[in-house]
């Protein structure tokens, strides 16, 4: 029992070094550079599934071990951990840094649902658009980690305008004062039906809510100890907390600086393929915005009926009259947005140069007109989304966003310097330093299998999948991608799977967009697990939901999403960058299989 004690303290240790030595024979064995290349593959792959070091450490292998098989010199290594993505995700970070600095993203998220109303059906469709919406240019993370707070407030408010109406018809039935929630429930079984058959349910509540609070189900949160007064809240504390995740992991597919994964594909699309200069941040939004759409639509229709169902009768019945519960909720969101104030001018900024950003950004080289970059024909290609995001982010350390002042000797207060919208000790507490160097590793990891041959020798192993339909292959690469995401990190199952997929796309002679682009946006579908992705965590810490409740939800979602992506592929994917033919920007037969 000691020696089993031992080994579970020390696990991670062990299996370090039991996955060293156990695929060591590999590269002893065979002595070629595909070989060698291979046991670094495996080893770091293994590493990055079970995270027996941190993803960022085992991201810095290959600088350890490409150089010392011989497969790449380490200062070309080296240079493949800071790229263009980099340059991207700085100024990325600065917009977000302002925008969370000064609270303009609960505002926006705050106006949007109280544009939608209180609904109880409308108000998650409101949560859901404002932090989809918000994920598209921060982080899913942060987003979650803002919004929940907001959401946890408003359900409790809505609970506890339900204890105070139940609470005002006691007391007018029995004639007495009853003082909040105070229920004695030592009263007698003949009291307690007398109650029951003089109460009158309050109109636009259901039938629980009219019942005698001493006959409610009370269920109590084990994770925070809280009560829920009917199953009805308990399952819309559980319906708002699973809106939030999964919105903020569906809006972050929308943009290529949404999510890390859709950042580290671009990098690695335009890395392997430089002639394509197809994937920018107006292509991607247009052919991931409508498949962020109907996923989120469908995502709310299926969470709103697993949870509360689907009444479409009391959805869209116009003049109904609002019960406490929904004027509760509008008020608590209404005196969320009052306490932010008027509008300030460090916000106003921040906004103006998020559009800036996103226009700049839409107009680069939008396809159908010429964009701002044709002036620089000179230099094609050479001016990028980074350059966009590295002039709109310097902007945030030059522009003022207060004075400075001081008391002088004399008692006068005086200016002697200004406060830029963010300072650099800000930009770095919100700098994700750790997805920079995981990202980093990724490119290394890819160069590697490119300069040792594994990725041809992988492809030419891979071109008997060439016989299946494409669709199949899609398909059957998209459901491998969800599987393995809900047990891995994002970056890190993108970043090991995407030079394997490159090079079956080359050696089928399919375009590898028609691969590439399913298998990146289902690597963001980790709905299934709180482990799968820290929203997730986030919402699952509030304590009103268990692994099961996720595990249900989170299957019809991955359902959902997978095969919307199929349908996009099918359809407007398809025209946009006409998948029907072998581009010529990528490698030709006699380059994509080994001789």
């Amino acid at each position: 029992m000691n020696v089993l004690s031992y080994v579970l303290v020390y696990r991670k240790f062990f299996l370090v070094v039991f996955t060293l030595l156990v695929l060591l024979p590999l590269p002893i064995i065979l002595r070629t550079k595909e070989a060698e290349c291979a046991y670094t593959l495996f080893v770091i792959a293994t590493f990055w599934l079970t995270e027996a070091l941190p993803l960022s450490v085992t991201a810095l292998l290959p600088g350890l071990m490409f150089p010392l098989f011989g497969i790449m010199p380490s200062k070309k290594v080296a240079s493949a951990y800071f790229k263009d993505f980099h340059l991207l995700l700085i100024g990325v970070i600065c917009l977000a840094t302002s925008i969370e600095k000064w609270n303009l993203h609960k505002r926006i998220a705050l106006r949007m649902v109280m544009t939608v109303g209180v609904n109880p059906a409308w108000l998650t469709l409101g949560f859901m658009s404002s932090t989809a919406f918000l994920s598209m240019w921060l982080s899913n993370t942060s987003t979650a980690a803002m919004v929940m707070p907001i959401v946890e407030a408003v359900a409790q408010q809505i609970i506890s305008a339900e204890a105070e109406v139940e609470a005002t018809q006691m007391t007018y039935f029995s004639g007495s004062t009853n003082h909040g929630l105070e229920i004695d429930e030592s009263v007698n079984e003949h009291e307690t039906n007398e109650r029951k058959e003089k109460t009158v349910p309050v109109p636009g509540y259901s039938n629980d809510a009219g019942k005698n609070s001493s006959n409610m189900e009370l269920e109590k949160n084990s994770g925070t100890g809280a009560k829920y007064r009917t199953k009805k809240d308990h399952m819309m504390c559980k319906l708002m907390c699973l809106c939030v995740a999964y919105s903020s992991t569906i809006g972050g597919l929308t943009t290529i600086t949404g999510t890390s994964t859709n950042l580290i594909f671009a990098e690695h699309f335009n890395m392997r393929y430089p002639e394509c200069r197809c994937i920018n941040f107006g292509s991607w939004f247009m052919l991931s915005f409508p498949a962020a759409i109907i996923i989120l639509f469908l995502s709310w229709i299926w969470l709103q009926w697993l949870f509360l169902g689907f009444n479409f009768k009391e959805m869209f019945k116009c003049g109904k009259t609002k019960t406490v519960k929904q004027k509760a909720c509008a008020e608590v969101i209404k005196q969320e947005y009052q306490k932010l104030g008027p509008i300030r001018y460090q916000e106003i900024v921040t906004l103006v140069l998020f559009i800036v950003m996103a226009l700049l950004w839409f107009s680069r080289d939008p396809g159908f007109v010429p964009g701002w970059s044709a002036l620089f024909s000179k230099y094609p290609g050479f001016a990028t989304d980074s350059t966009v995001a590295l002039l709109i982010g310097l902007l945030f350390f030059l522009i003022p966003a207060k004075r400075l002042t001081k008391t002088t000797p004399t008692g006068e207060i005086v200016a002697f310097d200004y406060s830029p919208l963010i300072t650099w000790k800000e930009f770095q507490s919100f700098m994700p330093w750790d997805i920079a160097i995981l990202v980093g590793g990724g490119f290394a990891l890819a160069d590697g299998c490119e300069e040792s041959g594994l990725s041809k020798w992988i492809g030419n192993k891979l071109s008997p999948l060439g016989s299946l339909p494409v669709w199949l292959i899609i398909l059957i690469s998209s459901l491998l991608v969800t599987s393995l995401t809900e047990v891995a990190s994002n970056p890190a199952t993108i970043t090991l799977l995407l030079p394997i997929l490159s090079s079956l796309a080359d050696a089928i002679q399919v375009n590898p967009l028609y691969i590439l682009i399913p298998s990146t946006l289902c690597t963001s579908f980790a709905f299934l697990l709180p482990v799968a992705n820290p929203p997730n965590a986030i919402v699952f810490s509030y304590g009103h939901l268990k692994v099961i409740d996720m595990v249900k939800a989170g299957l019809g979602v991955n359902i959902v999403g997978v095969a919307v992506v199929m349908l996009g592929m099918s359809t407007w994917i398809v025209t946009l960058f006409d998948l029907s033919t072998y581009p010529s920007w990528a490698p030709p037969i006699t380059n994509a299989t080994m001789p």
